[in-house]
């Protein structure tokens, strides 16, 4: 990203790759990811916000991935391989879901469509020509530091009916190279059909990108501070992780308790053995910020007040009253991702909830926008700091809700009266289009960036949410139906909105 994209205002839209229309079980990167990309740029629109590009828990969460590095293989899009000659006559009709596409994403279908599709594509690949044979291999070799990691995983996890690695045999959960190596030799085609999927996501990743790029379209992606337990990122470096090798916490990440839980947040994963990242010059912090970058343009990065300080709690505690804070070294891994990224730092810091001075002073030094969220704005504090009147200056990113929010709609239905009448207040004007017209708000303030998540720009309720937080069922299964005149409509009107506003 140029200084200069980097320092106008852009305007955008929240819509993560699986709500796209038009495939079968699950959103993917073709026809349909290229249509969204040229309505926005058609509709003056310059940014489309993502979630994480990484494979999904098993509740479908991205922000829960067995790898901070690959792809969502449930994204590849069948019919550009078939296009391409990468699949042989037959097999886009014979894969899981391809009599009908469903309404919302369905996990174990999107599943087994793609586990079904890195099988043919294997089968395929030996009658590939040179050209393609040597582009894959030119790119496993780039991707060293985390590719064969990820499928040696994926792999053994399948075998071992999904239990988490350290149920795996001793050898293997702990990475004996020795036992790795044996095991790999045995392997080799499963493996490959785990980098030839990984390959193909990022082939098919990095034409939007180009299309994005070509369009004045910027990507922002989206990074989780903490990693899973089960992951191949915390089975293949442990010593980096406050974790034994029989998979027993020594710490784990959560929030304190608040005016909202007694008992705070207990998220469950190992937090961060920092003098071992210290050590090796934060080497797997960089490679993993090197490939989110190669994917977009600026990257959201979640739970940013960790990189000042972090909760840590007893890795055997059932809640998060007992934790502490311990110092992170937040300046020391900022100063060397930005050396990496060129003297800019092209990240977005969450900063929502409660925010200490030095986590602000961290935010700054850096230059880092942060987040304002308008439906958080409307207690009756004349200090809320997402209030549109106490939003001063363009460091920041404005979203009526995000993904974590319920729709505007949805937000506004369950409003008190006295925060109704205080929205209406605020807005000198009855209340019509709650979503539009906090996207008003939004577009009235100084910031950097304004984004919509969709669902508001369509006026959705909550039956088109994407997540609840503290919930398990329920969520990331909303799609977009079709592409038709009312989604033509909004992004024009978004579009046409904000260029009034950039005129002011």
């Amino acid at each position: 990203m140029t200084r200069t994209s980097l320092l106008r205002r852009r305007v955008g839209v929240l819509l993560h790759p699986t709500a796209l229309p038009g495939s079968v079980v699950c959103g993917a990167l073709g026809a349909s990811a290229r249509s969204w990309i040229q309505a926005l740029a058609e509709n003056g629109i310059g940014l489309w916000q993502i979630l994480p590009l990484s494979p999904p828990d098993g509740t479908g969460s991205p922000y829960s991935s067995p790898s901070s590095f690959a792809i969502n293989p449930w994204l590849l899009d069948a019919k550009d391989l078939s296009d391409q000659g990468f699949l042989q006559s037959g097999d886009l009709e014979s894969l899981p879901g391809a009599e009908s596409a469903g309404s919302e994403v369905d996990f174990s279908l999107a599943s087994r469509r793609a586990s079904v599709l890195a099988e043919r594509l294997s089968i395929c690949w030996d009658q590939q020509p040179h050209s393609r044979r040597a582009a894959f291999e030119r790119w496993r070799r780039d991707q060293s530091s985390w590719l064969l990691d990820h499928a040696t995983f994926m792999v053994l996890r399948e075998q071992n009916q999904g239990r988490p690695w350290w149920e795996w045999p001793r050898d293997l959960a702990v990475h004996d190279q020795k036992a790795l190596g044996n095991w790999r030799l045995e392997h080799q085609s499963r493996l490959l059909e785990q980098e030839l999927l990984q390959w193909h996501l990022s082939r098919q990743w990095m034409q939007l990108r180009k299309l994005a790029t070509a369009l004045d379209v910027d990507i922002l992606g989206d990074i989780p501070f903490y990693v899973a337990r089960d992951s191949a990122d915390v089975w293949s470096h442990r010593p980096l992780f406050s974790i034994a090798a029989d998979g027993r916490l020594r710490e784990q990440s959560g929030v304190p308790p608040d005016y909202f839980s007694a008992t705070g947040q207990l998220w469950g994963t190992p937090v961060y053995s920092w003098s071992r990242h210290r050590r090796t010059g934060f080497r797997w912090w960089r490679d993993r910020l090197r490939r989110q970058w190669d994917l977009a343009d600026r990257l959201r990065l979640d739970h940013f007040r960790a990189l000042a300080s972090y909760w840590s709690v007893p890795g055997g505690d059932t809640t998060a009253m007992n934790g502490v804070w311990r110092r992170s070294p937040g300046r020391e891994l900022l100063s060397c991702l930005r050396r990496d990224a060129g003297g800019r730092l092209p990240l977005v810091a969450e900063d929502l909830g409660v925010i200490t001075p030095d986590v602000e002073r961290l935010r700054d030094r850096f230059h880092l926008p942060g987040m304002k969220v308008l439906q958080f704005a409307f207690d009756g504090n004349p200090q809320n700091p997402y209030l549109p009147s106490n939003i001063r200056g363009t460091g920041w990113v404005v979203y009526p809700g995000t993904h974590d929010n319920p729709t505007s709609l949805g937000w506004w239905q369950r409003l008190d009266d006295a925060s109704r009448a205080r929205f209406a207040s605020c807005l000198d004007c009855h209340v019509e289009a709650p979503g539009w017209q906090l996207l008003e708000l939004g577009l009235a303030s100084s910031a950097l960036m304004v984004i919509a998540p969709l669902q508001d720009l369509l006026h959705l309720d909550d039956a088109a949410r994407f997540n609840t937080p503290g919930t398990v069922g329920g969520n990331w299964t909303w799609r977009l139906p079709v592409f038709d005149q009312s989604l033509e409509g909004a992004l024009q009107g978004y579009g046409l909105r904000a260029e009034v506003w950039s005129r002011r």
